[in-house]
Order: C-alpha cells, then structure tokens, then sequence
C-alpha cells in the first residue's frame, strides 16, 4: 500500500512539472498548414477555369514564399517551347515528403492554373508528370492534396 502511494505520488510530481514546463513555453500560435490551407487568400488564386498544360524542361527548383507570413514553399522554373515560368507545387513541409523529387534537366508535363503572381505569369500546379510518375498536388476544384480529410 505504501509502495503503490509513493509510486502515485511520483507519477503525479512529474506529470506536474512536465505541464508546468509546457506550459511555461511562449506561445508560438497554431502551426497549421503555414498559411497554405485550401480556404488562403493564396490558395484562392488557383482557378479551374484557367487549368493548362504545358511541357518542358526544369530550369531550376527553388524555395519561395508566395505571400507575407507563409511558410516557403517549392516551385520549378520550367523552360517550355514557348517561355520560361515559374510553376508553384506547395508548401516545402508537402513537397519534400513525396517520393517524386525534381532537379535540373528533368522533363516534365505540368496541368495547373494560370495565375498572374506578382505582376507576372506563373502556374499553380494540380499534377505534375514525369518519367511515367504522376505527383497529384490539387483536386480538381483546386482544393490541395495536402488539405487531407477537412476538405472531405
């Protein structure tokens, strides 16, 4: 009896000083999705009514941060036979966990939205297809794969 009371009491004094610790950290707000949620003024850029496809070469893969306070995410630069535009996939936490990864050189087909981003043309990428893998980033609708089951 005693034993199983100084037990208590120790599972109790540590579960304390773990709360206490928790919660003595500043508060850092939600982590969420960084700002690319599906309801985003970002995300509202995308418009299935301007979805194209378009074909080339990666130029280059780089980190962005498409609007103030969103975490950065990844696009390519695609040269096409026509221009060179940046194609947005989304956020870093998303794209860097898929098993399909970019570099220069690769050969790609792109079906995405075009926006006008910063005064200037860019697509927000729902697929991306390369070597016979396709990489699935947006819904029809534009609602992103990374939205997961609130979206559902």
């Amino acid at each position: 009896m005693r034993r199983e009371r100084i037990i208590g009491s120790v599972v109790a004094a540590a579960v304390f000083l773990f709360a206490s610790a928790a919660l003595a950290q500043p508060w850092r707000g939600w982590r969420g999705s960084g700002g690319w949620g599906a309801g985003s003024a970002y995300q509202r850029m995308y418009n299935p009514q301007t979805v194209e496809t378009v074909s080339g070469t990666v130029e280059s893969v780089d980190k962005f941060t498409p609007m103030k306070g969103m975490h950065y995410g990844i696009h390519l630069m695609v040269k096409t036979g026509k221009e060179t535009i940046p194609v947005h996939l989304g956020p870093e936490w998303y794209i860097e966990r898929q098993d399909m990864k970019f570099a220069k050189g690769d050969s790609v087909r792109v079906e995405g939205s075009r926006v006008i981003f910063n005064g200037r043309p860019a697509i927000i990428a729902k697929e991306v297809k390369k070597d016979g893998d396709t990489l699935i980033l947006r819904d029809s609708a534009g609602i992103p794969a990374w939205a997961g089951w609130r979206m559902r």
